[in-house]
């Protein structure tokens, strides 16, 4: 049975550009799942969702994460005097349970093609794609 591939981690590390390219990939839209960077760490929520899914933690150092989320202005997460600060928060917050993710992949030094394709990888060989 093929799982969803559900794609989690801190805003800015790629999530939707990498799960579009993955669907697109996989020839699938609904099976890509790149919920919110705070949804993981819900109580229950990677636990109820890892039956079906197959979760890969895309991991960004906290300064690359602002980085790439900042330009764009968009993220409610981010407002305020201190961005950076904030993502540092939010990494020391979240760290811990997307940690507990099937797979992790470091997203910082790649190209987002480079990451799409080793989740593809992942996806073929764990998830059963």
């Amino acid at each position: 049975m093929k799982r969803h591939i559900v794609l989690i981690g801190l805003p800015g590390a790629g999530k939707s550009t990498v799960g579009k390219m993955v669907a697109e990939r996989l020839h699938t839209a609904s099976a890509v799942i790149a919920p919110g960077g705070g949804w993981a760490a819900q109580p229950g929520a990677l636990d109820s969702a890892k039956p079906r899914g197959y979760i890969v933690y895309l991991k960004a150092r906290a300064e690359v994460a602002a980085g790439r989320a900042e330009p764009s202005g968009t993220r409610p997460v981010l407002m305020g005097d201190d961005p950076l600060a904030r993502m540092k928060d939010l990494f020391t917050q979240r760290d811990p349970f997307y940690a507990k993710a099937d797979a992790t992949v470091l997203t910082e030094a790649k190209s987002a093609e480079n990451v799409a394709a080793e989740v593809v990888k992942l996806a073929q060989m764990s998830a059963g794609w």
